[in-house]
C-alpha cells in the first residue's frame, strides 16, 4: 500500500464540553470571595472587640465568629445589614461568572445522532487548553478595529467582529447584514468557535482519530512582536508545547494527528538562530511542532504541515441563500472602471511597487479607481474598500508585507478578477481553495515587467473582450464559498461548504489514511 502523502492536503481541501472545568473556575472564585469575607470578618473582630478580650490578646486561639455575631448584632444593626447585603453580592457574583460572550462556547452542544458515513474520516477531539493560552490572550476591552491597534475587534463576536453598518450605505439591507467588521488576524478564534461545533466533534478522546489544539500563537506572538524581548516571543508556545506533550493522546502519536490554526504568517513564527534575524518566534521550528499540521494565512514553500487557508474577509453569510444573492449581486453589479488598486505606499521600502501603482493609477482617472489607504479611512470604514472593487472590472494585487495580503480575498469576493504581479501571492498558496488554473480567474503580469513600463497594465487588460472578462469574473464567483468563513445559524451549522469545511475536511482525511497506512504496515 502507497504511503499518502502530505500534498493529499491540498488536494483534498480541493466542545470538548467541559462542564467541570466551568464548574472548576466558578468553585474557585466563590472561594477566593469567601475567603476574603472571611477575613474582612476577621479584621472586623479585632476593631471591635475592647482591647482587653481575650480574643485579641490570644495569638493562638482563632476568633469565635458566630459567638462574636450574636454578642455585637443587636448594638450594630446598621453596620451588620451592610454586611448581610456584601454577603448577597458576592455570592450573586459568584455564581454568575462566566467567560466572556465573544470566546467559544466550551459548552456547545455535540450532534449526538450524526452518522459514521458523515464522519467517515474519523471524529475530532478538541483539547481544553488553560485559558492562558487562548482567552487570555485576547484584547477584551478594544471590541472594534482600531488602525492604532492591530489586537482590536479579534475577540468580539466569535472573531467575526461586529456589524459592518457602514455598508448599509452600498448595499441592500439583507445583504448588508452579512458583512462584518473582521480583523485580518481573526483565524484563530473562528476556527476555535468553529470546531467545537464540528459535527464530527467528539467529547472522548479515545473515540477520535485526530486532535485539535485552540492555541492562539498569532495573538501570544504578536504582542511581541515589535519588542527586542525574544524570550517574550517564545514563551506562550513553549508553555502550550509543554502541557501538551503531557497528554496521553500526544505521546501516541507525537502530534502527527493533531492539528491547529495560527492567524499570522509563517515567518513570524520561524525566528533562526542568527542574531542577525530576530524577528518572529521559534514556534514553527521548535522539535514537537515536526509533524503538527496548521492550517496558516500565509505557508512557507517546502513546509507539507503548514496548510495555507484564506485570510477572513468581512462576509459572513449565515446560509446558502444569503451566499447565492450575493453571488448574483456581484455577478450584475455595473462595473465603470477597468481596475482599482487599494493600499498605501511603504514608504520605507526600496523600490516600493505599491507606490508604483499607486502613481500609476493617480495617471489614469480614467480606467483606474483609486483608495489612498494613506487618506482614505480603509481599516474602519469598509464601505471605501468594497464599493471601489463592486465598481472595477479588475483590482490590481501586489505582494503585502509579506507575499500575500487580505486584499486578494476582499477582492474576488466583490467579484472582482485579481491581477498578480508574484506567484507566490496566490498561485503558490491555497490549494484547493483557489481553482487549480490561473488563467481561468485572474491576470499575471510579472512585477519587473511593470517596473520597466507601467503602462503596461492597462495595455494588458484592455486587450481582454467582455466575454473573456466575464468568464473569469465567472470563476471568481464560483470560488467565493470556498474563500470564505460562514457564520452558524441557531442550528449550529452552515448549509454550505465554506473555507472552514474545506480546510477541516481535507486534514480529517490525510490524517485517517496515514493512520490507516501505518496500521497496514504494522500487519505487514
Amino acid at each position: 500500500m502507497k504511503r499518502p502523502t502530505l500534498s493529499l492536503v491540498g488536494d483534498r481541501i480541493l466542545k470538548n464540553t467541559n462542564h467541570k472545568s466551568r464548574f472548576n473556575d466558578k468553585r474557585i472564585f466563590s472561594y477566593f470571595l469567601s475567603l476574603r469575607f472571611h477575613f474582612f470578618l476577621h479584621h472586623l473582630s479585632s476593631i471591635m472587640l475592647p482591647s482587653h478580650s481575650p480574643e485579641v490578646q490570644s495569638q493562638t486561639k482563632p476568633p469565635q465568629t458566630l459567638n462574636f455575631v450574636r454578642t455585637h448584632v443587636s448594638s450594630h444593626p446598621c453596620l451588620w445589614l451592610f454586611i448581610t447585603f456584601l454577603l448577597i453580592q458576592i455570592l450573586v457574583i459568584s455564581f454568575t461568572h462566566n467567560p466572556p460572550p465573544c470566546f467559544p462556547d466550551r459548552t456547545a452542544a455535540v450532534s449526538a445522532t450524526t452518522s459514521a458515513a458523515e464522519c467517515a474520516s474519523g471524529r475530532v477531539y478538541v483539547y481544553d487548553l488553560p485559558s492562558i493560552f487562548n482567552r487570555d490572550i485576547l484584547l477584551h476591552n478594544c471590541s472594534d478595529l482600531d488602525p492604532w491597534n492591530w489586537q482590536c475587534g479579534i475577540a468580539a463576536n466569535h472573531g467575526y467582529g461586529g456589524p459592518a453598518a457602514e455598508l448599509r450605505r452600498i448595499l441592500p439591507e439583507n445583504l448588508s447584514k452579512a458583512w462584518y467588521r473582521t480583523n485580518q488576524f481573526a483565524l484563530e478564534l473562528i476556527f476555535h468557535h468553529r470546531i467545537l461545533n464540528h459535527k464530527c466533534r467528539t467529547l472522548e478522546p479515545e473515540s477520535a482519530t485526530s486532535f485539535y489544539i485552540p492555541f492562539y500563537a498569532g495573538l501570544a506572538v504578536g504582542k511581541y512582536l515589535w519588542m527586542n524581548d525574544t524570550s517574550k516571543r517564545d514563551w506562550h508556545c513553549k508553555m502550550m508545547l509543554e502541557w501538551v506533550q503531557k497528554q496521553r493522546y500526544w505521546k501516541r502519536s507525537n502530534g502527527s494527528d493533531h492539528f491547529m490554526a495560527i492567524g499570522r504568517i509563517t515567518w513570524d513564527f520561524r525566528r533562526l538562530t542568527d542574531p542577525g534575524k530576530i524577528w518572529g518566534s521559534t514556534f514553527l521550528n521548535m522539535p514537537a511542532m515536526k509533524e503538527v499540521t496548521r492550517f496558516i494565512i500565509e505557508k512557507a514553500p517546502g513546509d507539507v504541515r503548514d496548510v495555507s487557508v484564506p485570510y477572513p474577509t468581512g462576509f459572513h453569510p449565515k446560509t446558502k441563500e444569503i451566499l447565492k444573492e450575493w453571488q448574483n449581486f456581484a455577478r450584475g453589479y455595473n462595473r465603470s472602471s477597468l481596475f482599482t488598486f487599494i493600499g498605501a505606499t511603504r514608504g520605507w521600502v526600496n523600490h516600493d511597487f505599491r507606490g508604483l501603482l499607486l502613481n500609476y493609477c493617480y495617471s489614469e482617472p480614467g480606467s483606474c479607481r483609486v483608495v489612498d489607504c494613506a487618506a482614505a479611512p480603509c481599516p474602519t470604514d469598509s464601505s471605501v474598500i468594497l464599493e471601489a472593487l463592486l465598481g472595477s472590472e479588475f483590482c490590481l494585487q501586489p505582494r503585502g508585507d509579506s507575499f500575500t495580503r487580505r486584499s486578494v480575498f476582499d477582492c474576488m469576493v466583490a467579484g472582482s478578477v485579481p491581477v498578480f504581479f508574484w506567484k507566490r501571492t496566490a498561485y503558490d498558496q491555497y490549494e484547493g481553495f483557489l481553482p487549480g488554473e490561473p488563467e481561468s480567474y485572474s491576470v499575471y503580469i510579472h512585477h519587473e515587467e511593470v517596473r520597466n513600463e507601467t503602462s503596461l497594465i492597462k495595455e494588458v487588460l484592455m486587450k481582454y473582450s467582455k466575454e473573456e472578462i466575464r468568464k473569469k469574473r465567472e470563476k471568481v464567483i464560483e470560488t467565493i464559498p470556498r474563500i470564505i468563513y460562514g457564520i452558524m445559524t441557531n442550528e449550529g451549522l452552515t448549509n454550505f461548504k465554506d473555507a472552514f469545511d474545506v480546510a477541516v475536511d481535507g486534514v480529517l482525511e490525510r490524517i485517517k489514511e496515514e493512520k490507516d497506512w501505518s496500521q497496514t504496515n504494522k500487519k505487514d
